[in-house]
């Protein structure tokens, strides 16, 4: 699909010597871990005083191989000698996708499974940095400049991406530092051998055979060559980090060469970028979103995804910006995040706030895509403070608190240590029973009370 015309950069780089996980990566399904950020200089936080060590917590949840019954070693075994056939009988859907025959024989035959990959499927990352911590380490001095010398390298490309979609070129820049290092670690699975394994292996298979059938599509098209399609453990590749299906969906050709590239051509890359930003929602010529003050003996009940209000409505509640300046359109409306309770830095987010989630449904990550192009841009860091002293829960923390507040008789939802509005809510109203700030943040001193 040819949506615009550009001169296309193009990119190289290999696989950066650390790489860290984020969570939520790109357009990655929801137990991928794609984010390959390589680090981009020393976080602020770096040379801070240490927090207070945590009490020991309850021994780990994180899923064994056995908490699955595909993910038994008996059915990877036999998920493994199976493997042959389990491709061969995908040959239909493939067809039905567009795949040519040719192409599939050429690209399955001889293929074998990485069964390491299980140990990464099986795996729930624990998350031990805060809010503050990650937005920081994210949003470097280093990865600032580069993403300065990046947009500067591929001005035609970017000024292109603004006109056609109307999406912030910033947050566009930033998304592709944040995911890939501005190119640098993007991941070295071969997609079409990782996503065949999880077609065919373990407990994501339904999912996974629409994202192997549509890996075979990229490659019997023309779109990729087999040899440059690398990327993570699930599938995610290219310079701003796509799923196979979603590259489907969101791709496009902005160089013009008749292909939709998005790990050689930097014009591609950002295209199909800002098309998947636009499809969020994007709306054009609206920040993602701004740091505020909030008063004194706010209610905080309203800090809430669900509450949306204009912006000239939380003006008049006493929320204003920290720059002093005022809201460009009163009418637009947002809603208030505080990523790290009441006593960190608050914010009011846009629409567009949304949009950027649409890529990644993490709201650390979100936040740091905005940070990230407003310092890209000339902004400044952030005015308040990140809390110093915040105690996160680990997984097992978290479904123990989850526990606790289902025997207290609030509803938090399954102990599962996924922190979703439900529990926040829950976490909220045992908050106001014992004359807590009502935040909604689950923290070690909320599990401390909830034990006590």
């Amino acid at each position: 699909m040819r949506t615009g015309s550009v001169s296309g950069g193009r990119v190289s780089g290999g696989m950066a010597a650390f790489v860290l996980a984020i969570g939520l990566g790109g357009c990655a399904f929801s137990d991928d871990v794609t984010g390959t950020v390589a680090p981009a200089g020393p976080s602020p936080l770096a040379a801070r005083a240490a927090p207070p060590a945590p009490r020991a917590a309850p021994a780990p949840s994180t899923p064994t191989a056995s908490s699955h019954p595909d993910m038994q070693p008996a059915a990877l075994r036999a998920a493994e000698a199976n493997f042959s056939r389990c491709i061969a009988s995908l040959e239909p859907k493939a067809r039905q996708a567009g795949v040519s025959a040719a192409g599939f024989r050429r690209l399955t035959t001889g293929l074998t499974p990485d069964m390491s990959i299980m140990k990464k499927l099986e795996t729930q990352p624990e998350f031990s940095r805060t809010p503050g911590q990650y937005v920081e380490m994210l949003v470097s001095e280093t990865r600032i400049q580069k993403g300065r010398q990046a947009m500067a390298e591929n001005a035609a490309v970017f000024q292109a991406v603004e006109r056609t979609y109307g999406v912030d070129p910033y947050v566009v820049a930033a998304i592709w530092g944040i995911e890939t290092n501005y190119g640098g670690a993007r991941g070295s699975y071969p997609v079409i051998q990782a996503t065949a394994t999880l077609a065919c292996v373990g407990r994501r298979q339904a999912y996974f055979r629409d994202e192997f059938v549509a890996a075979l599509r990229i490659v019997d098209r023309g779109d990729i060559p087999e040899s440059h399609l690398r990327g993570s453990w699930a599938g995610a590749f290219g310079l701003t980090q796509f799923m196979p299906t979603a590259f489907q969906r969101d791709a496009i050709d902005f160089d013009g060469d008749g292909h939709r590239n998005v790990v050689d051509s930097v014009a591609d890359a950002m295209g199909s970028t800002a098309n998947k930003l636009k499809r969020g929602g994007w709306k054009p010529g609206m920040s993602w979103g701004y740091e505020v003050a909030v008063p004194r003996r706010f209610d905080y009940l309203l800090a809430d995804k669900s509450i949306r209000k204009p912006l000239r409505e939380w003006q008049a509640l006493g929320i204003a910006r920290v720059s002093g300046q005022g809201f460009p359109n009163g009418e637009a409306t947002a809603y208030l995040l505080l990523p790290s309770g009441a006593n960190g830095p608050a914010f009011l987010m846009t629409d567009n706030f949304k949009a950027i989630l649409s890529y990644n449904p993490a709201d650390a990550y979100a936040l740091a895509i905005g940070h990230l192009a407003d310092r890209i841009r000339g902004g400044g860091p952030f005015v308040q403070p990140w809390p110093e002293d915040t105690r996160m829960l680990s997984r097992a923390e978290r479904s123990e608190l989850q526990q606790r507040l289902a025997r207290r008789g609030f509803d938090p939802g399954p102990a599962d240590g996924t922190m979703g509005q439900q529990t926040r809510v829950a976490v909220r109203e045992f908050q106001v029973s014992v004359g807590m700030l009502p935040d909604g943040h689950a923290t070690g001193d909320v599990l401390d009370r909830l034990r006590n």
